[in-house]
């Protein structure tokens, strides 16, 4: 029995937000390791992985448009190259919490740009329910304050988090997940390796450790290449109002991950933010609220090629 749009969108969004959630200890063990160093090595590894898959739907008839191309530099300078520069700058001015509670509203401030960047209204079910995401995701997270510029820091990280997705909106329909994933992910090797060649010289890249080996080859595998081939189908399914939901779910799962490992014991606040941004997903989600006309593009053929592709992360696509 074929599921609908909205169930098959739903399951991915969930999914590629519960693999950025559980990447905590990843990221924990890189403190260490060179950042955009570390950075280019992961987006090399998943663009090794996503360009083959995105030669094997052919050629792309007409070519990349420049327009196209501008907005895929913008995508990986903003929501790759930047969304990683300014969170680690943010965490040194601030605390985690301060920053999460920040970044935490992207599932509000993509069901207003989103509409708005397509000329609609926001739907007010949807705008509720996105605020009922937030405050689960802030009481998750915890309240806590931070320096202006760590607050300032913080709201770049929030500013590329939302491009991410409303950036690469229209280019779904026509490229498709995985041309849109092997692109950006092209794009923003050579972003972190010239930066890392101006801040770190030499010291750009250096060995790891079987620790920092394993969380790059978890980074440039399951967060990048999966988990963007699922936000981005998702995307494609649900649109960016309902999508956007499903960002709050990062708090909640680095919570039950970390408690699931030893990392730290589950608190009333972390089981009541789960429950408030349980409540908000399934209320945005449920039936009577549709995505908007005009992402989808399911009949076109580079998307659907995408689909029908027996791609192993089909199955997501991030971060």
């Amino acid at each position: 029995m074929p599921i609908s749009d909205t169930a098959s969108g739903s399951l991915r969004a969930a999914t590629a937000m519960t693999l950025l959630g559980c990447s905590t200890g990843a990221t924990a063990a890189l403190t260490d390791y060179p950042l955009l160093g570390g950075q280019a090595a992961r987006y090399l590894l998943a663009a090794l992985i996503l360009v083959p898959i995105a030669l094997r739907a052919g050629r792309l008839t007409p070519r990349l448009s420049a327009s196209e191309l501008g907005r895929l530099v913008v995508l990986a300078g903003t929501g790759l190259f930047a969304f990683n520069v300014l969170l680690v700058q943010a965490l040194r001015d601030t605390d985690p919490a301060a920053v999460g509670s920040v970044v935490g509203c992207t599932p509000l401030l993509l069901t207003v740009l989103g509409p708005l960047l397509e000329r609609r209204r926001p739907r007010l079910r949807l705008v509720a329910a996105a605020g009922v995401v937030v405050a689960g995701a802030a009481v998750t997270q915890g309240f806590s304050s931070g320096g202006p510029a760590g607050f300032a820091y913080a709201l770049g990280t929030l500013a590329c988090e939302a491009a991410f997705s409303l950036v690469a909106l229209p280019l779904l329909p026509r490229l498709g997940p995985v041309r849109v994933s092997a692109y950006v992910t092209v794009l923003a090797v050579p972003m972190f390796a010239l930066a890392g060649l101006a801040v770190d010289g030499s010291a750009l890249l250096r060995r790891p450790s079987g620790a920092e080996l394993g969380a790059l080859l978890y980074l440039g595998t399951v967060l990048t290449v999966i988990a963007f081939l699922l936000w981005y189908a998702a995307l494609g399914r649900l649109g960016a109002e309902r999508a956007g939901l499903f960002a709050g779910l990062i708090p909640v799962t680095a919570a039950l991950s970390g408690a699931a490992v030893g990392a730290g014991a589950l608190h009333p606040g972390e089981l009541l933010g789960t429950l408030l941004v349980g409540l908000g997903v399934c209320l945005g989600v449920a039936p009577g609220v549709t995505a908007s006309r005009g992402l989808p593009g399911r009949r076109r053929p580079a998307a659907a090629a995408d689909r029908r592709r027996p791609v192993p992360s089909a199955g997501p696509g991030t971060p």
